[in-house]
């Protein structure tokens, strides 16, 4: 018998569950970095278009991260996923805070639309999050 928090080897069939959700999220997420890109530069030029899609870039980035390493922390050991998840969440918060901190004493005209992009990432990875789990995609094999 295992120890309490200690899983038996997977089987092969359930080696990729904890990440099927990705690819959908990431093309969800790569059509809203380019719909945000299109909109930004029809209203507010290159800067804004650029400061869009970084916005969404960084959601993307930042959610991917945490996804993998979670995974990652639960294959191995479950009772990692909290201080593992705790740990990434304060790094990258601060380092977000210290990034857009920077930027903005940079005076760039894309510094809002990079707000919108962070938000609007959040919103979209979030939905399509909640809908590929109510949708019963999430079962494991």
């Amino acid at each position: 018998m295992a120890e309490p928090g200690v899983r038996a080897p997977e089987v092969a069939d359930e080696r990729g569950w904890r990440l099927r959700h990705l690819p959908v999220l990431l093309a969800a997420s790569a059509v809203l970095g380019a719909v945000a890109a299109v909109v930004g530069g029809l209203t507010g030029g290159g800067a804004a278009a650029a400061g869009a899609a970084a916005g969404v870039a960084v959601t993307v980035l930042s959610y991917t991260l945490t996804t993998v390493v979670l995974a990652w922390a639960d294959a191995i050991n479950p009772q990692l996923v909290l201080p593992l998840g705790l740990g990434l969440y304060i790094a990258k918060f601060t380092l977000l805070g210290v990034v857009m901190v920077a930027v903005a004493s940079t005076g760039w005209d894309g510094l809002v639309p990079l707000c919108v992009g962070i938000a609007a990432g959040v919103a979209v990875w979030t939905g399509v999050h909640i809908w590929w789990l109510s949708s019963g995609n999430s079962r494991r094999p």
